[in-house]
């Protein structure tokens, strides 16, 4: 859990002379070529405001509003920050000024001003906060202007929470301009947040909310985007989902392509943790709409969010190997983190741990296929299975090395961690496998003894029968799942899953049956995707049909890493109707997976399934449809998932986007 800073909207551009807008949000600007390529950014034609300004510095590289302009092309039209920097630091050599005189004397002022202000800016979001703080000190020093407002969030991201409330107060007291004052009351929300204080940092962010009203009120728009994440982010701190989700709600209506932080990506953790699922297929449609919608520089800040909650979908939805290509994209592209409370560390250990989980289930199913295959065959997925087996043990290495500081493991037991990065409750277990259940002990019960589960004790019982279930402590399994499923909030449904599947594993191995068969099948209902993520098998009783598909069928089974053949597990009917078919019951009788045979997969990379007999198609796909959530992705979107060049995105956006976006601020 991770809270914004204000929206780019509102960045240091927003610091005028004079509010009149003309060119890069400056009245003095007067040459002809600076505006014939703010004429072109207004009208869209981004591609020739960039060939303009490449001319222009190649005409006049010793200009320093030819190097600004070009700067700005390149950073909120493109999102390349490094060569925007490139030539901000040329800009600046240009404009090295002293004073407001000496700059007014050069005809440069304009250029000077915007330089600072954009340098302040683009170093904030490289994660520089000390040289951000600098360049606004020298804007303050050297125009007058007050610059308090923006000092909070490097402040922030710092750590150095005492400095910023200080600052946030400051301006509180002595500005009456809203968006300052919007801007320190969204600093106090995270101040407070980080010092483990929900109920005042909640009250914070309804008074930056409340602050932002007036400027909506006089636009006509909705509240800023940020303000309505944030305030839900700190609902989840404090368990109040509803609360939290209605914030989302608020913060979907309208896109905004400004906005730093995606409501969809949030709606999106929500729905999966509470196992609406086919909600969750919808935000993961809108999200796409969204960020596709939004400017290139937040783009490039909000990339890896994207990347990450898709990849947890995918998982779910039966799709390990994109997932895993997304994880590794996230890990393997820079992030600009500047205006969002969680760091790049922060990214890159939660990217290698969905990795690694990911690597692990297609290793999984493998397995499952190849207990379809003859023994002494399929060297190919056997190989495959080797390689992912690899790659899974090798991004836990790598997500345990980065997960290592106990600081950081003790805030992230917290539920709903403040100021991190958003990990699922119910993903987060996979930190005691990684850790270790000794450490992780130790961490929880000092954790504890802070008072961090203050709102809900189940979510301590979770983490210990997790811890116990590593051990191999049956007995204490069975207590503290016992506890955790009395007290876990309902809309923790993946989290309960995962805690029932731990208690019916250790409640079989101890001999009591039905207790196991009843736990093994609430599981599968809340989440399906948990036994072959947790490396389960499942108790079965085969029956029905009694002929050589059948006992072809239950062949494969017993082969299989997700089953054992038992006299008294879960029904499984074989149906001998036209049309062959599985079923899969509950101890009552009730159905929790039926399928039926579908025809071979085509021919696809040199594989089919046109060679293979009915009871191995039926048993693959058996498998999937049993522990993997029941939706097609297409390969298209799959692939949309990774994202498209900002740059080739935002050159070839329509007028009428652009027109759309207008009337949506």
């Amino acid at each position: 859990m991770a809270l914004w800073a204000q929206d780019t909207e509102d960045g240091f551009d927003a610091i005028q002379f004079n509010a009149q807008r003309l060119c890069f949000g400056m009245s003095g600007i007067t040459q002809e070529r600076a505006l014939a390529i703010c004429d072109a950014l207004a009208l869209g034609e981004n591609v020739r405001a960039r060939e303009l300004a490449q001319q222009w510095v190649s005409d006049e590289p010793d200009q320093p509003g030819a190097q600004f302009a070009l700067a700005e092309v390149l950073f909120r039209v493109e999102g390349n920050l490094p060569r925007a920097l490139f030539h901000l630091n040329i800009a600046e050599s240009l404009t090295n000024y002293s004073s407001m005189g000496r700059a007014m004397a050069s005809g440069n002022l304009e250029w000077h001003y915007l330089t600072l202000s954009q340098l302040s800016y683009a170093h904030q979001l490289i994660g520089d906060q000390e040289k951000s703080l600098a360049y606004l000190d020298q804007i303050s020093t050297i125009y007058g202007q007050d610059t308090e407002s923006f000092r909070g969030w490097p402040l922030i991201k710092m750590k150095r929470y005492d400095e910023a409330r200080a600052s946030a107060e400051k301006v509180l007291a002595a500005s009456d301009n809203p968006r300052d004052r919007s801007r320190a009351w969204n600093t106090l929300c995270a101040v407070e947040l980080a010092d483990l204080r929900p109920a005042e940092s909640l009250q914070a962010c309804e008074n930056a909310m409340t602050e932002d009203q007036n400027i909506a009120a006089s636009r006509a728009e909705e509240l800023d985007t940020v303000h309505l994440l944030n305030a839900s982010e700190v609902s989840l701190n404090l368990l109040r989902f509803q609360e939290a989700e209605d914030y989302l709600d608020r913060a979907s209506r309208q896109i905004d392509p400004d906005s730093v932080g995606n409501p969809w990506i949030y709606k999106l953790y929500l729905y999966m943790n509470q196992g609406r699922f086919d909600a969750a297929r919808e935000a993961l449609n809108n999200m796409l709409v969204w960020r596709d919608s939004q400017s290139p520089l937040v783009g490039v800040m909000n990339r890896a969010d994207h990347f990450m909650v898709s990849a947890v979908f995918l998982m779910l939805a039966g799709y390990p190997d994109d997932a895993a290509r997304l994880t590794q994209t996230a890990l393997n592209q820079p992030d600009r983190t500047g205006s969002y409370t969680a760091d790049e560390a922060q990214k890159d250990s939660y990217a290698a741990l969905v990795n690694s989980v990911a690597h692990r289930l297609r290793y999984e199913r493998i397995r499952e296929e190849l207990a379809t295959r003859p023994r002494l065959g399929a060297w190919r997925l056997r190989i495959d299975a080797l390689a992912a087996r690899f790659r899974a043990w090798r991004s836990a290495r790598h997500a345990a090395s980065l997960f290592a500081d106990a600081e950081t493991l003790t805030n992230r037991l917290r539920p709903y961690a403040p100021l991190d990065v958003h990990i699922p409750e119910w993903l987060e277990p996979e930190l005691i496998a990684l850790i270790g259940p000794g450490v992780m002990a130790r961490l929880l019960n000092d954790t504890a003894g802070e008072g961090a589960f203050a709102l809900n004790q189940g979510y301590v019982f979770a983490y210990q029968t997790e811890i116990a279930a590593q051990q191999g402590q049956h007995g204490d399994v069975l207590a503290m799942a016992e506890l955790a499923l009395a007290q876990l909030p309902a809309q923790e449904a993946m989290l309960r899953a995962r805690v029932a599947a731990r208690l019916a594993s250790a409640a079989w191995r101890q001999g009591q049956r039905q207790k196991a068969l009843d736990h093994y099948a609430a599981a599968l209902r809340q989440d399906p995707t948990v036994m072959r993520r947790l490396n389960l098998p499942l108790p079965i009783t085969p029956g029905g049909a009694n002929n050589e598909l059948g006992a072809e069928l239950v062949s494969y089974l017993r082969r299989s890493p997700r089953f054992t053949v038992v006299d008294q597990g879960l029904p499984l009917e074989i149906l001998a109707a036209e049309t062959p078919g599985l079923c899969l019951r509950d101890s009552a009788g009730d159905a929790l997976s039926c399928v039926e045979l579908q025809a071979p997969v085509e021919p696809a990379q040199g594989n089919s399934e046109a060679d293979d007999s009915d009871a191995q198609r039926l048993a693959r796909q058996f498998h999937d449809s049993t522990f993997s959530l029941a939706y097609t992705i297409a390969r298209s979107q799959r692939v949309a998932l990774l994202g498209n060049s900002v740059i080739f995105s935002n050159q070839n956006a329509s007028q009428q986007q652009r027109q759309d976006t207008v009337l949506q601020r």
